[in-house]
């Protein structure tokens, strides 16, 4: 490869069509593998990087400066692990900032050095956008070293060769080991995150759950179980539970649904009140007689508008994902009920004759606005019911 590095390039991003990127690297030193998305958030940088549903992802920000936050112990998302079970790479249009906030306990940079995320500046994040915007999310592999070394036949090579997320399970290592408790509420001024009292008990199934998601469910008055991926609707419907949440995560809905998806027709029958989120709405889908289609670019941001079309109310909402529920392919039972209006993808369903409804975006909406957080409270009303 005849690429020519420029002086002082310390970061390259190598896609598999063999296009180069060069920048200066920041983070993490090495490499890292994955699919490139870009992201539209305006703030959140810290909670985007750790959502487990980006797992095997190396993420662009469209906003050009990030960092001026910092980071701390409370916005993280995931509930262990660290750039293995998150976002592999960070791409930026700007250097971090140095931390300017009064909840910061590190800087960004020195965050993603300790998470093992390797980042990317200096980039023209716009160029890059309109290569996913036009060609669909690339296989790349991104790379910082301090001594601006890289063989970049290699990396070409390695981003070539990797087979991507399509029939790719990552809910499994993403998921808990065991089942544990929660009762950690939504941040609230000046006390931080209340603990709450459960009147309601939930199961949450762990495909890639995130903490603001469980504080959301915790603050309607649920008393909340995780439970592993894997964990059969026997084991679940033992516990007597009033209602189960099918969380969001990372990876293709069909390959993780070939385990998965059997289980939750079992507790759609058993008629218990079902709360699908994102990968958990897509798995439902599969459940009730749907398919699901990889999208090109996908949904990536904290600004995408979406239709209730049971109130006719227009929502901003957060979202991440790239696959999506064909729409088309919805059963005469399952009633459509959120689409999208950048495109007119599938967003939201519920069944007719069942308490049972998910949505594709994350009504936690960490980060993000909080338009759609009602959603747990109807899931609520239904157990209440």
């Amino acid at each position: 490869m005849t690429t020519q590095l420029l002086p002082g390039c310390t970061g390259v991003l190598a896609l598999a069509d063999g296009t180069i990127l060069q920048g200066i690297g920041v983070g993490a030193t090495g490499t890292a593998l994955g699919e490139v998305v870009f992201n539209t958030a305006m703030t959140g940088y810290q909670e985007i990087l750790t959502d487990p549903s980006y797992m095997s992802q190396i993420l662009a920000f469209t906003f050009p400066h990030v960092g001026n936050v910092g980071t701390n112990s409370d916005d993280i998302e995931q509930m262990g692990g660290g750039s293995d079970t998150s976002a592999r790479g960070a791409i930026f249009r700007d250097v971090p900032t140095d931390a300017a906030n009064w909840r910061a306990d590190s800087t960004f940079d020195a965050w993603m050095k300790r998470r093992g995320v390797v980042g990317l500046a200096g980039v023209d994040t716009r160029a890059l956008t309109k290569i996913i915007r036009d060609k669909g999310a690339p296989h790349a592999v991104i790379a910082h070293d301090p001594d601006g070394r890289f063989d970049l036949e290699a990396l070409v090579a390695e981003a070539k060769a990797w087979t991507g997320l399509v029939g790719l399970d990552l809910a499994k290592p993403a998921s808990t080991l065991q089942a544990f408790q929660w009762d950690e509420g939504l941040w609230e001024w000046p006390e931080g995150h209340p603990k709450t009292v459960g009147r309601k008990s939930v199961v949450v199934i762990d495909y890639g759950v995130k903490r603001n998601i469980l504080r959301a469910l915790a603050s309607t008055g649920a008393k909340i179980t995780v439970v592993p991926a894997t964990t059969t609707a026997e084991e679940i419907l033992a516990r007597s539970p009033d209602g189960v949440v099918l969380s969001n995560g990372p990876g293709d809905p069909a390959a993780t649904g070939e385990y998965a998806v059997p289980e939750i027709r079992k507790l759609v029958d058993s008629g218990k009140p079902i709360f699908g989120i994102c990968l958990g709405h897509q798995m439902l889908a599969l459940a009730l007689g749907a398919q699901t289609i990889k999208m090109d670019q996908g949904h990536h941001g904290a600004n995408h508008p979406v239709k209730d079309l049971t109130t006719g109310k227009v929502e901003i909402v957060s979202m991440n994902h790239g696959f999506a529920v064909d729409r088309d392919s919805l059963p005469d039972a399952v009633v459509e009920t959120h689409v999208s209006l950048f495109d007119g993808t599938n967003c939201g369903i519920r069944l007719k004759d069942k308490p049972v409804f998910s949505v594709q975006h994350h009504p936690e909406a960490s980060p993000g606005p909080t338009d759609s957080l009602y959603l747990f409270d109807r899931f609520a009303a239904l157990m209440d019911a």
